[in-house]
């Protein structure tokens, strides 16, 4: 029998990540964030000047990612990214590279080779949908953007990283409309998920609602 799995899907910044994770934890699960692989196309893309519509070289990127996930730390190579690939600018690359059939392809089998007992739990705009469409418990998870806005803010300020909240609002705008409009496997809730609003819920109010609704 193949192992559990839970998919957390929605749009960018709705906090999908940070949940999946600790869902994961509270469940003794594998966790996967399968955004961060494309970010990491699309680093190796601006790193390698590849432009971001030539989906054979793309595509070429995606079969070889060298990638490991290791206590928390993203590896490209012997390269820690896991603050890199969090810059705007990359995750705008990462949504315009996820119109490109071929990186999907290239991708699908990666993301269903983490689907290992004791079970997983993933994050991202297909789960659901496309790359397991058989998944125990599906969720979409979703907040205002003007919300989702406030909490990337606050992330890339963490960071370091300068922040424009206009032009935040303005890029997480054009990413949803991009995101839900685009033809190969467009954001959406697969019809059997259970939609969560999180804009006026804690964290930890998302992770028990889930892990309740998991353990039934």
């Amino acid at each position: 029998m193949s192992a559990p799995v839970v998919t957390i899907d929605g749009p960018t910044a709705s906090g999908k990540g940070t949940v999946a994770e600790r869902v994961a934890n509270r469940l003794g699960f594998h966790y996967l964030d399968s955004g961060s692989l494309y970010r990491l196309v699309a680093l190796l893309a601006i790193r390698g000047a590849v432009g971001f519509d030539d989906a054979d070289r793309l595509a070429g990127l995606a079969a070889g990612l060298p990638v490991q996930f290791v206590n928390g730390r993203i590896l490209l190579g012997k390269d820690d990214v896991t603050e890199e690939i969090r810059r705007e600018a990359v995750g705008n690359g990462a949504s315009r590279i996820a119109l490109c059939q071929p990186v999907r392809d290239a991708l699908l089998g990666r993301q269903r080779a983490y689907r290992i007992p004791p079970g997983l739990v993933c994050d991202g705009r297909d789960m659901g949908t496309v790359v397991f469409p058989d998944a125990t418990l599906k969720i979409f998870l979703t907040a205002s953007v003007e919300q989702r806005a406030e909490r990337r803010s606050k992330q890339l300020i963490e960071k370091g990283f300068p922040v424009n909240i206009s032009t935040l609002l303005q890029d997480l705008r054009e990413r949803d409309a991009r995101d839900a409009g685009r033809q190969n496997a467009p954001l959406a809730a697969a019809p059997d998920a259970i939609s969560i609003d999180s804009s006026a819920l804690s964290v930890e109010d998302v992770v028990n609602a889930i892990v309740s609704r998991y353990l039934g």
